[in-house]
């Protein structure tokens, strides 16, 4: 029989697995005492399997919190084969619609309860404030915190008003790093009066919207706790999220085996430490193995019993995930003096009809969204066709190999046209091209020989524009200059230079706005 201890303790705990479905030693320990699992992108071969996965975790588990590391945008696992139909964070930040953004986030909720899954790890409320950040960019609804705070608030609500449950992350805040926590432990040294003025009032709003779930960052921020990254910090979550900022709900950790959490201490010794300074589940991550959950549960148990974490921590922690996971109406609470028509909070509606996203007129509102330098604009004006190359690059461990971009939206809908692939200078791509407009779509404009690739297809006769996906900053030899992703000049751009236009994002809308646009259908 599973002790009672052991029962609190797996209920703290939030196992991915490998493979293409939900493994016995996974299903077997949901009605031993856990109450969660998530799935990552290595865990997606098509949406029939996803929606198999999901069913075998509610069969096992009626109550599981099963997560997904859905935000809509770059990072999606529902659409990790044929890439995100949403318009992703910062895009929504740029359209700055919130009705718009409560139906995307109400569209997402549907879209994961359809597969099963109701802990949506979204939104993102990170301020990204330093465009040099390699992990977050796109993901974040823009770069000032009254533009996040209110695209949070809106898109909270409509995800949570599906019965699905919104995690708002990364808490206090990962928008300000140079350094990305999967791989390292980022420093953030901003004062405590610039973190409560921006990075914290995103979370604020989301808290006052009725959240339910925040995860953690494993980032160190020296004004508030210069000794541990937040997800191993008391005074950054028991003091700060739960006592000044009133947070009553389920503290969720990020995963355990980045670096920034675990790089020196490893992920049962993290484990502990989360749970003694407030986390009360925590995201083991997605190479989970039966090995490794043991060495968990063994670590707390042993902590417990050496008097290194009190028994209450892990019973307080407990008691909250299950009540997260037995919710009848979940959901914020709507305000009469709300600005939008919201809907009502609901009882979760598993294995229904996903939505049909997107919806017509996306693209063209995405594309309202995209900044055009006046070279790129009069190329447009001009053509009715254009030779698209996708540029392959390595991406982030968060977006993994998901799909993006014009690729994905021609594979899905192929009266869109064709679109090419390069993956360096000397692809036979480039060769082929001998003039008319020419779209380079890359989320990487800061590729040392992009710049030398379109100036080749410029003497040639190209009329070439460079579709900057990525979260926008310099781009080499347009002679634009981005300040906050909010303008650009087009002044002074020579006739034999690539012309810019930056999308804000990459996922398979995005995508399909841009091969409108490229090819006269979108204005």
């Amino acid at each position: 029989m599973t002790s009672d201890l052991v029962r609190d303790v797996r209920a703290t705990l939030m196992p991915g697995f490998v493979g293409l479905a939900a493994p016995a030693w996974l299903l077997d320990l949901l009605p031993e005492g856990l109450e969660s699992a998530c799935l990552y992108g290595a865990n997606v071969r098509d949406r029939e399997q996803v929606t198999n996965i999901g069913r075998a975790l509610r069969l096992a588990n009626g109550h599981v919190l099963a997560a997904i590391d859905e935000e809509g945008g770059e990072v999606t696992r529902l659409h990790y084969v044929d890439g995100s139909p949403y318009p992703g964070a910062a895009v929504l930040g740029r359209i700055g619609d919130a009705q718009y953004t409560h139906r995307v986030g109400r569209d997402v909720g549907e879209d994961a309860l359809s597969a099963g899954f109701d802990l949506v790890l979204a939104p993102v409320a990170d301020i990204n404030s330093n465009p040099a950040n390699p992990v977050i960019g796109t993901r974040s609804f823009g770069a000032t915190p009254q533009v996040v705070a209110d695209q949070v608030e809106a898109w909270l609500r409509g995800c949570a008003a599906t019965g699905a449950i919104p995690c708002v992350k990364h808490f206090p805040g990962h928008g300000d790093t140079n350094a990305d926590s999967h791989l390292e432990l980022p420093t953030v040294g901003a004062s405590a009066a610039t973190l409560r003025d921006r990075e914290l009032v995103p979370f604020v709003a989301a808290i006052a919207a009725g959240a339910q779930a925040i995860m953690t960052s494993h980032i160190v921020l020296k004004a508030l706790d210069p000794t541990a990254p937040a997800t191993l910090s008391a005074p950054i979550l028991t003091d700060l999220l739960r006592g000044e900022l009133g947070f009553t709900g389920v503290i969720v950790s990020d995963a355990l085996d980045m670096k920034g959490a675990s790089g020196t201490i490893g992920i049962p010794a993290a484990a502990v430490r989360s749970l003694g300074a407030g986390c009360d589940l925590l995201c083991l991550g997605p190479g989970t193995t039966p090995a490794l959950l043991d060495a968990v549960e063994s670590a707390i148990v042993n902590a417990v019993d050496e008097g290194v974490l009190p028994r209450s921590r892990v019973a307080q922690a407990a008691a909250r995930v299950r009540q997260l996971g037995r919710r009848s109406q979940p959901g914020p609470a709507e305000s009469d003096k709300s600005r939008d028509a919201l809907d009502s909070p609901q009882a979760p509606r598993y294995f229904g009809p996903a939505p049909t996203v997107p919806r017509r007129g996306d693209d063209g509102l995405v594309a309202s969204s995209f900044t055009i330098d006046s070279r790129a604009a009069r190329i447009l004006k001009s053509s009715t066709a254009a030779t698209i190359v996708q540029v392959e690059s390595p991406s982030n461990i968060a977006v993994g190999s998901a799909a993006w971009g014009p690729l994905a939206a021609v594979r899905a809908d192929p009266a869109l046209g064709e679109v090419a692939t390069a993956e360096g200078p000397r692809d036979p791509a480039w060769r082929s091209i001998a003039g008319g407009t020419v779209v380079v779509a890359t989320r990487d404009a800061a590729l040392p020989w992009l710049g030398d690739v379109a100036a080749q297809l410029c003497a040639r006769g190209a009329a070439v524009i460079v579709a900057d996906m990525g979260w926008p900053g310099r781009a080499g030899g347009t002679g634009v200059n981005v300040d906050d992703g909010s303008t650009a000049s087009g002044a002074a751009i020579s006739p034999n230079e690539p012309g810019l236009i930056m999308t804000y994002g990459s996922t398979r809308l995005v995508g399909a706005a841009l091969v409108a646009l490229a090819n006269g259908a979108c204005s």
